[in-house]
C-alpha cells in the first residue's frame, strides 16, 4: 500500500556523530519486534507493547531525544525516528490513530535532506507514551520494517487494494523572526499547516480535505543553517 524509507544518519549540527550511532544500534534492535505485525480488524497495534523497555542490558546504546523543551541524551534515544515511519505510513491509509503524541513546539535540528513536512514526527517514552493505530476496517494490515547500512526502511501491506488515495502536503510554510517573550532577544520560528488529502481512486476526485496539525515552533539551532527565507515578522492573517 505505502512504503517509505527514512534516512537514518542525518546532519543535525553539533551533534556527535556517536549519538547516531546509537540511535542506528536502538533502531535495529527494535525492528524485529515489529516487523511482520498483523494488525487483524478491531485490533490495536502498540509500539511499546511488541518493543518492551529498552535499557541498555538489551543493547540499547545512548542517543538524542526530547526531554521537556531541550534535547537529551538518554538510552533508546532516537526511537521516535521509528514510530515517526510508521506515523507517516498509516497517514496514508485507513487506520484509526488512537494515540499520537506531537512533539512540542520546537524544531530541534536544520533540515537534512527531508523528504516529509515539518512537524508530522512523534513522541514516545517508554511506558509513558505510546504511538498506538486502531483497525476499525474490514482489511488486514501488516507493517514490515528493517534496518541496512543507510535506512530504516518500511512497508505497510494490506490484504485487500484500498478505494481512497490518502495525500499528506503542507501549506503556509515560513520561517520569521520573534522576540523571546521571556528575554525579548531575537529568536527564529517556523511555521507550516499540515494537510491530507483523500481521493477516490475510481473518481479521481478528492472527497475529503483535513487539517491535521498547525505547527509554530522555536528554531533551536544556529539561523545560519536555515536555507530559506526568514520574515522580519509573521505574516499577518
Amino acid at each position: 500500500m505505502y512504503s517509505h524509507n527514512s534516512l537514518i544518519r542525518r546532519r543535525l549540527g553539533n551533534t556527535h556523530p556517536e549519538l547516531q550511532e546509537g540511535k542506528a544500534r536502538s533502531l535495529s534492535l527494535a525492528a524485529p519486534h515489529v516487523d511482520g505485525v498483523v494488525i487483524a480488524p478491531g485490533e490495536t497495534f502498540s509500539f511499546w507493547r511488541l518493543v518492551g523497555e529498552p535499557p541498555q542490558r538489551k543493547g540499547y546504546l545512548p542517543g538524542l531525544m526530547i526531554e521537556g523543551d531541550h534535547a537529551a541524551v538518554g538510552v533508546g534515544g532516537g526511537l521516535c525516528q521509528f514510530t515517526n515511519l510508521l506515523h507517516w505510513m498509516t497517514l496514508h491509509s485507513s487506520l484509526t490513530i488512537v494515540e499520537h503524541h506531537h512533539h512540542s513546539g520546537l524544531d530541534l535540528f536544520p533540515d537534512f535532506q527531508r523528504q516529509i513536512p515539518f512537524g508530522t514526527g512523534t513522541s514516545i517514552v517508554w511506558n509513558f507514551l505510546d504511538y498506538r493505530v486502531r483497525n476499525d476496517t474490514d482489511q488486514t494490515f501488516q507493517f514490515r520494517v528493517r534496518v541496512d547500512d543507510e535506512y530504516l526502511r518500511g512497508e505497510l501491506c494490506s490484504d485487500q487494494a484500498l478505494p481512497m488515495k490518502y495525500h499528506i502536503r503542507e501549506e503556509d510554510a515560513y520561517f520569521y523572526r520573534a522576540a523571546d517573550p521571556r528575554t525579548a532577544a531575537s529568536t527564529v520560528r517556523r511555521h507550516n499547516v499540515v494537510m491530507r488529502d483523500t481521493r477516490d481512486k475510481r473518481t479521481g476526485n478528492i472527497v475529503k480535505t483535513e487539517r491535521p496539525l498547525e505547527n509554530d515552533a522555536l528554531a533551536c539551532y544556529d539561523p545560519d543553517m536555515i536555507r530559506d527565507e526568514i520574515l522580519p515578522e509573521k505574516p499577518s492573517v
